[in-house]
């Protein structure tokens, strides 16, 4: 199990101590200083089932420069917004926790951290 977050996030704290508290076995990937490959956004949208656009955090400066409110939403698209998580990964939501079982979460509930712990 892995877990992508930026330890400022109260969110990604949250998941830590509770994947802590249930004696979990994961990694942390500092993702604003290890930042993911373009390929590892495609495989982690593939285990979440989710697009580009599901995980891109709008309200952020970046987001607001780049003007990604105003991109497209589909297939078409989908490699711009892939391009952009990986050049402004503060863009991407958070935690996200890949579970043992090949599938992934977004961490940002009890419940969500829970799930991926039971998977």
């Amino acid at each position: 199990m892995e877990i992508w977050i930026n330890p400022a996030c109260s969110k990604c704290r949250s998941a830590v101590k509770l994947l802590d508290a249930e004696g979990a076995d994961y990694t942390v990937r500092r993702y604003l200083e290890d930042v993911p490959s373009e390929d590892e956004i495609r495989g982690v949208l593939d285990r979440l089932g989710l697009e580009p656009w599901d995980i891109t955090r709008t309200q952020e400066d970046a987001a607001k420069e780049l003007g990604v409110k105003e991109w497209a939403r589909d297939a078409g698209s989908r490699e711009q917004w892939i391009k952009a998580l990986a050049e402004h990964p503060k863009l991407i939501q958070r935690p996200i926790i890949t579970a043992d079982d090949g599938t992934a979460v977004v961490g940002r509930t009890d419940e969500a951290v829970r799930d991926a712990l039971s998977r």
